[in-house]
């Protein structure tokens, strides 16, 4: 009994854990209801942001 006991937690862990991964990174990919729209403006927003202060650094006034 104690061998089959073992024999399943050596396989069935690793799936469960394997499931529960997989589940984990799809869900946290997209939330519910972000459309690709949401996603480019995000992108686009962290773009604009970096370029500013891309330019803030350049001309010397990003106060460091």
């Amino acid at each position: 009994m104690d061998e089959t006991l073992y024999g399943m937690m050596n396989i069935v862990g690793p799936i469960i854990l394997l499931i529960l991964l997989v589940w984990v990174v799809l869900r946290s990919r997209r939330k519910r209801g972000q459309t690709v729209e949401t996603t480019r403006e995000t992108e686009q927003g962290t773009r604009s942001a970096y370029a500013e202060e891309e330019s803030r650094r350049r001309e010397g006034t990003d106060d460091r």
